[in-house]
């Protein structure tokens, strides 16, 4: 069987969907082929919304664990991992909703559940059927990176795939991998009744994080008792009947019942004939353009597949990109100055912009406005004083902020419109902020550093004068 439609859309992910509902909303004849049997992708699945939902029971069996600090009775929960994944898979049914695929037949979309394969620049071979494009959009998202580790095949491990269908709470779990969701999993499943090791090959957690960022968080996770390894390399795996055994290259062993990966991502990219459409691409990812567009002009590429940042919002960002070029004809090109990024921990890590590391290998020049946390009035009342927040202002501008503490998640959203409106941090110190609020540090911050230039000499001096001069 052959069709022809206008345009093709490979994956069902977040940039698959945004793409694949509004150009046939519009009118576009669109097919939108997922491999798997539903929509949603790996953030709905594997990604984002499990591993919150688990972090969220995780945070309540700390709380009532940590009760006397809040003046209340502490109390050791009873963990049923079994009701935690229940809760886990309803949170994504409940989500789900939204992409269910009727729902996008409903806007004229074609949906099949099937394989897509590039057989030449313009045709595709989906399930049993060849499709002829006009357009195409590649979507298809990423997959876990598992190191060749000798025995690691053998003696098995979870990636964020299958971890979250686990219903019985590993005695000890070794994660292999301190980025992002390393360290998220480690602190939940500590927090669950787990004894964590959390193993990295690089000096310290989070390495794409600033230094006192990262050794902040270390201090927490090592006082709720997770064990850090960092600095070496697992050499080899072996299995003993439950048990696992990691061997690292400083002659130390970690045993453990479960393995988790967590080393990173790569483009999923195999079994789509890319060679076959002539569109370039790297072992990692799709090579595309400022326009998303691939080598071949008429296929474009969004998300995890060409990069640079495995966000689902950064996908939907470029399906946005992708759907003013398509559509409209509108030349648009990515931004990728003002990208927030969290790292879900508690307390959480957040980010926009440069960090002092990026801006200090560019030789830029900056200031350095940081406030804690702990002198924050709404943080005291939540006994949750544990972070800080750091702006990099440049020419009266800010250049990168990072933030560590309670709902640093939500508080960089202030600072990423500030930057990608161009405002002066002037215009955040004047902006009246509630009170009590967290969202204070930002003013806070600014002031702290400002603070001595207006208590200097010179200003000292001009108020001496102005009441001088005049009644």
């Amino acid at each position: 069987m052959k069709t022809k439609c206008d345009l093709a859309v490979i994956g069902g992910g977040p940039g698959g969907l945004v793409v694949a509902s509004v150009a046939a909303q519009l009118g576009l004849r669109v097919i939108l082929a997922e491999k798997s049997d539903r929509l949603g992708g790996d953030c709905l699945h594997h990604g984002c919304v499990p591993s919150k939902t688990l972090i969220r029971s995780a945070r309540v069996a700390h709380l009532m664990r940590n009760g006397a600090r809040y003046g209340l009775p502490a109390w050791e929960p009873e963990i049923d991992l079994n009701k935690v994944v229940d809760r886990i898979e309803s949170v994504i049914a409940d989500i789900q909703r939204h992409d269910d695929p009727e729902r996008f037949r409903a806007y004229g979309c074609d949906v099949r559940f099937a394989p897509a394969r590039f057989t030449g620049p313009h045709e595709l071979q989906i399930g049993a059927d060849v499709v002829t494009a006009r357009r195409c959009v590649i979507a298809t998202g990423s997959q876990p990176a598992v190191p060749p580790i000798p025995g690691l095949q053998e003696a098995g491990y979870d990636t964020n795939e299958t971890i979250f269908s686990c219903r019985q709470l590993p005695p000890r779990l070794a994660i292999i991998g301190a980025g992002p969701i390393g360290v998220e999993l480690a602190q939940a499943y500590a927090r669950l009744g787990s004894r964590v090791t959390l193993i990295e090959q690089s000096a310290r957690v989070l390495p794409a994080a600033d230094a006192d960022i990262a050794e902040s968080l270390s201090g927490v996770l090592r006082d709720e008792g997770i064990t850090l390894r960092t600095a070496v390399q697992v050499t080899h795996v072996r299995r003993d009947g439950d048990c696992r055994q990691l061997f690292l290259d400083d002659d130390s062993t970690v045993e453990c019942e479960r393995v988790l990966v967590a080393t990173g991502r790569r483009a999923a990219i195999f079994g789509l004939g890319l060679e076959a459409a002539g569109v370039d691409h790297t072992p990692g990812s799709i090579v595309v353009d400022r326009r998303l567009r691939t080598s071949q002009k008429h296929i474009y590429a969004v998300g995890d597949v060409c990069g640079p940042y495995p966000f689902t919002h950064m996908a939907e960002y470029q399906a946005g990109v992708v759907l003013a070029n398509l559509l409209f004809r509108i030349p648009r090109k990515v931004d990728y100055r003002v990208v927030p990024w969290v790292t879900y921990t508690d307390p959480e890590v957040a980010h926009v912009g440069l960090t002092q590391m990026d801006a200090d290998a560019r030789g830029l020049k900056y200031d350095v406005a940081r406030f804690e946390l702990a002198e924050i009035d709404r943080a005291k009342t939540d006994t949750a004083v544990e972070g800080f927040a750091r702006i990099l202002i440049s020419r009266g501008r800010i250049a990168g902020a990072s933030l560590v503490g309670a709902h640093a998640g939500e508080l960089v959203h202030e600072l990423a419109l500030a930057m990608r409106v161009k405002a002066r941090v002037r215009d955040i110190a004047g902006l009246v902020h509630a009170y009590p609020t967290y969202s204070q540090i930002h003013r806070r911050a600014i002031n702290a550093r400002y603070s001595q230039l207006l208590y200097s000499r010179k200003t000292r001096f001009l108020v001496r004068l102005i009441r001088t001069l005049l009644p």
